[in-house]
């Protein structure tokens, strides 16, 4: 088998439970048969009790038939028995895994937003982002917009990296460089790190500048008194999260939707219904919402039929605190 190829347990548990049902039909059959055999039994019976002493040997051969029709009914309720609890051992498997690749999702966003985090506050001690701020210069602007020009052209997952006065003007940007004078005083993440005077990290947005959906992790700048100069901003590329989503091993019927704090979807595959469609009915939504970990419930959709929903809220990584983010992950039972 080829590395690349994606091994669907989803698919391998539903033939399982095709496989089951076939028996389940063959089992059914059998006490079809017990039951006209157990009749049978019965008739001859009553035939060699009207023949008399001449039907005494058939009366033997009829109650062997009788035992037979009881064995083979004994026999099927214990095949059912197995055959269902099989059956429902399958519907277990799949849904711990279907929890376990919520877990594991969520767990790869919340380490590549920590490595966010961390470029943020590192970036926001470096010499040329202090000196837009703290020196006299004539250049100290054009070197700090180079740095973070360079910084974005390097990481990639950054639409713009930006340097604020402690008022929220934009002192320095990496792209937008047409934004520099212009206020962000009245920003809710500005007002939050300014607040916090820490580093801080917003829910998803939509950027009207970029005209794509983002976060922002904003930090502290300090001089080498450390004193509070200013304040770093990056915005981070959302459609690098996708990259998680798609390679996550969902089933081919099944889904999967990363939701914020109050429910939104905020990803999932399609890169529909963002920050729109609300997945806070589900009472697996409702689980992670509430502070539960790791888990599944089983739910009817509008169509009625049942589907397990796997779900994983976020823990955090090392100094990232996470978002109070789930991740729910669906398969068709």
């Amino acid at each position: 088998m080829s590395d690349t190829t994606i091994i669907d347990a989803s698919i391998l548990l539903a033939e399982l439970k095709h496989a089951n049902n076939d028996m389940s039909k063959v089992i059914h059959t059998i006490q079809q048969i017990a039951q006209q055999t157990n009749l049978l039994s019965l008739n001859s019976a009553i035939e060699a009790a009207r023949a008399g002493e001449a039907g005494r040997g058939f009366s033997v051969v009829a109650e062997e038939i009788k035992k037979l029709a009881t064995r083979s009914f004994s026999t099927t309720k214990e095949s059912t028995a197995i055959i269902e609890n099989i059956q429902s051992k399958a519907n277990e498997v799949m849904a711990a895994r279907t929890a376990d690749v919520a877990y594991d999702t969520i767990d790869k966003i919340d380490r590549n937003l920590f490595e966010r985090n961390c470029d943020a506050q590192a970036w926001a001690g470096f010499t040329q982002v202090k000196n837009a701020l703290c020196s006299t210069a004539t250049n100290r602007v054009e070197e700090a917009n180079n740095l973070l020009k360079t910084l974005v052209d390097i990481y990639e997952v950054y639409f713009d990296l930006y340097v604020f006065d402690t008022a929220g003007i934009i002192v320095a940007a990496g792209v937008h460089r047409e934004l520099i004078g212009k206020s962000m005083a009245d920003k809710s993440w500005f007002q939050e790190v300014k607040t916090a005077n820490t580093i801080t990290v917003t829910d998803l947005y939509f950027s009207a500048i970029e005209n794509r959906h983002t976060v922002a992790y904003s930090c502290p700048i300090r001089n080498d008194a450390n004193e509070i100069v200013g304040y770093f901003s990056s915005r981070f590329n959302w459609e690098y999260i996708y990259d998680i989503l798609d390679s996550a091993r969902i089933g081919k019927k099944g889904t999967i939707a990363i939701i914020n704090k109050d429910g939104y979807v905020i990803s999932c595959p399609s890169r529909k219904g963002i920050l729109t469609d609300n997945l806070s009915s589900l009472k697996a939504a409702q689980c992670a919402m509430n502070g539960e970990t790791y888990g599944y419930t089983l739910e009817e959709d509008a169509r009625g039929n049942t589907k397990i929903y796997g779900y994983a809220r976020t823990r955090g990584y090392n100094a990232y605190k996470g978002k109070s983010w789930s991740a729910i992950v669906s398969e068709t039972i």
